[in-house]
């Protein structure tokens, strides 16, 4: 059976994704996401040992990777908000660990 998942994990992940959620919200979130977890470990539970397994092969219609020109670099930075024309890279605000 899945953990059921508490108003702190709920809130937890709602700051993790920069939601802001109702008192009411988190509570039903709480609920909902305890079900979708507890039906994807039903689905975890499925016997699937006589399953026969189907490998797809790659049609035969697919083309070359060829290499090909490119936007020029300099262009590209030039029209970026926040670009580092020395290193080459545009500057991007911080979304992970902030």
């Amino acid at each position: 059976m899945a953990d059921i998942l508490t108003r702190a994990d709920v809130e937890r992940i709602a700051t993790l994704a920069r939601l802001e959620l109702t008192g009411d919200e988190t509570a039903r979130f709480a609920e909902q996401l305890t079900a979708i977890l507890a039906y994807a470990d039903q689905v975890q539970q499925v016997d699937t040992a006589a399953v026969e397994m189907a490998m797809v092969e790659a049609p035969a219609t697919m083309r070359d990777d060829v290499p090909a020109p490119s936007l020029d670099r300099d262009v590209v930075l030039g029209q970026a908000p926040a670009a580092d024309r020395a290193a080459g890279l545009f500057k991007v605000p911080r979304v992970i660990g902030s």
